[in-house]
């Protein structure tokens, strides 16, 4: 019989885990297994960890896309955060990087708008044909100022591909949402999860900054699809489940109410 893949290994357990707990999760499967270390940082999606850059002061988000060893790069002045000492890092080209910029500064407006608050961070990175990138979003909220705080954090990875007068996206997005509160009158509630969606279109580009708002439809039209799913997954099944347990109306009312629609519709036959 062969032996388990350490790495799927590693991926079947953190999905039977609890999800708030993934981002500790991931750095003790990191530290029992070093080996894992690369592959588990790209392929699991955590919650996204803040640096403030120095530069400019302001700050960022870090993803395993702006990461080069224990150093991340700042989307506001392109350096890293702590700087790189040995060597060089790979820094997108003069036309990415501009890209990047007009990118950040859309994505914020964005984030303003729909998050009222918050921190975003876009990077871009080139590509055979083209060229790819990453936008994140993140807001925590601790209501009322007390008891466990609230988090969204939204990763669209994708990969565009110039063609003439078109170009081909392909868009990959995970949600990662958690709900918690604690209260002495309520108790503790955890809510914790993700959800991740794949979409590939194409679209007219005329310049570059035809990438931008392409890109920007494709990720505003994405989070309000993955919003409403998973306001329909929290919440209204939740709503289901406690409409079955214990009805509003009492028992008698509901089955008067029975009655009279079985009447109304044997009257309708006839």
């Amino acid at each position: 019989m062969a032996s388990a893949d350490p790495f799927d290994s590693a991926l079947d357990l953190l999905r039977r885990l609890n999800p708030k707990d993934t981002s500790r999760n991931v750095s003790l499967l990191c530290q029992i297994a070093p080996s894992l270390t690369e592959d588990l940082l790209e392929s699991v999606d955590v919650p996204l960890s803040v640096k403030r850059c120095s530069k400019t002061g302001r700050d960022f988000l870090c993803c395993d896309y702006n990461r080069d060893g224990d150093s991340w790069r700042s989307p506001w002045s392109n350096e890293f955060e702590p700087p790189i000492e040995d060597g060089e890092a790979v820094m997108s080209s003069e036309r990415v990087r501009k890209m990047e910029v007009k990118a950040n500064d859309a994505f914020d407006v964005y984030r303003e708008l729909y998050f009222e608050g918050g921190i975003s961070s876009v990077y871009l990175w080139d590509v055979d044909d083209g060229f790819a990138g990453c936008v994140l979003l993140k807001k925590s909220v601790s209501p009322g100022g007390k008891g466990k705080a609230a988090s969204w954090d939204s990763i669209h990875v994708f990969e565009a591909l110039d063609r003439a007068r078109t170009a081909h996206y392909k868009l990959t997005s995970t949600v990662i949402l958690n709900l918690g509160t604690e209260a002495e009158a309520l108790g503790s509630m955890d809510l914790s999860g993700n959800m991740v969606r794949q979409i590939e279109q194409d679209m007219p580009v005329e310049d570059d900054g035809s990438h931008v708002a392409n890109i920007g439809r494709m990720v505003e039209d994405m989070e309000y699809k993955m919003r409403n799913l998973l306001q329909e997954v929290y919440f209204g099944k939740a709503k289901d489940i406690v409409d079955d347990l214990r009805s509003i109306p009492s028992i008698k009312e509901t089955e008067k109410d029975k009655a009279t629609h079985r009447e109304m519709i044997s009257k309708m036959g006839r």
